[in-house]
């Protein structure tokens, strides 16, 4: 989100006064309280018992692993194409670098299929609502052995990847750059309506790549649409096919 822009953010139900101060330094200096006087179409935050949400119209958006319930189960997790191809040939503790987070819904398949995941988002609202989805899914008794297997970063992955120490070199990075926006809004998930409010599709794939590349990781993992180009042009080793999306993966000597 550009930084000068600020967002509000609606207080309702009590909650934490911790979990209300940890929103804030997330949010901040993007966040304001004190005027919550809403146009038409405006986005803004609200934080309840019930967690951190954004709305927008008829719109809400929410981290939540509940919703990724049917899919967390061992055997569906095996038929996962980012778990097919994130396992590395005789290695058990495989580290994965998650470049492009977004709501972590990549990542909490990848945890709960054993994997250590390093999360980073640069937009402070999507990192904010990620981070709540991951807080409020340590403290249940379903979903805590996941949630412990996620570390997040609100960084640029771009910026960070150049900067990683050589103990901090992953196995294997996962890029799922945000897919452009469809010409019919009516094929768009409300979800991603509502995300493309605050974060345009990527346009420095090549950057991103190259950052990924640079590291020499044993495996680097793309998301792209079924029937989508390769990720910057870049033929992939091999790709696994889905219903709806295809996973390249570039597999390093």
């Amino acid at each position: 989100m550009d930084c000068s822009q600020k967002i509000a953010l609606l207080i309702t139900d009590n909650p934490d006064k911790e979990r209300v101060e940890k929103i804030k330094s997330i949010l901040d200096p993007l966040v304001f309280t004190d005027d919550l006087s809403l146009g038409k179409s405006t986005p803004y935050l609200e934080l309840s018992t019930e967690g951190l949400s954004l709305k927008c119209d008829d719109l809400e958006l929410k981290g939540n692993f509940e919703s990724l319930k049917r899919r967390l189960t061992k055997n569906n997790l095996q038929s996962e194409l980012l778990v097919k191809a994130a396992k590395i040939k005789g290695k058990e503790a495989v580290s994965i670098l998650d470049a492009t987070a977004g709501l972590g819904e990549d990542s909490v398949i990848l945890a709960a299929a054993g994997f250590s995941v390093t999360m980073y988002e640069y937009d402070e609202i999507i990192f904010a609502l990620l981070e709540d989805s991951v807080y409020r899914a340590s403290h249940t008794v379903e979903y805590a052995h996941i949630a412990n297997k996620m570390t997040l970063k609100n960084e640029d992955s771009i910026k960070a990847m150049s900067e990683l120490k050589e103990s901090e070199k992953p196995d294997v990075i996962l890029l799922d750059p945000m897919f452009p926006k469809r010409e019919k809004s009516a094929l768009i998930k409300k979800k991603f309506q509502l995300l493309q409010k605050l974060e345009s599709p990527c346009d420095k794939e090549e950057a991103l790549l190259n950052a990924a590349m640079s590291l020499n990781p044993k495996k680097i993992i793309i998301k792209r649409p079924l029937k989508g180009p390769f990720l910057a042009g870049v033929k992939p080793s091999y790709s696994l096919k889905g219903k709806a999306i295809r996973v390249d993966v570039i597999v390093n000597a």
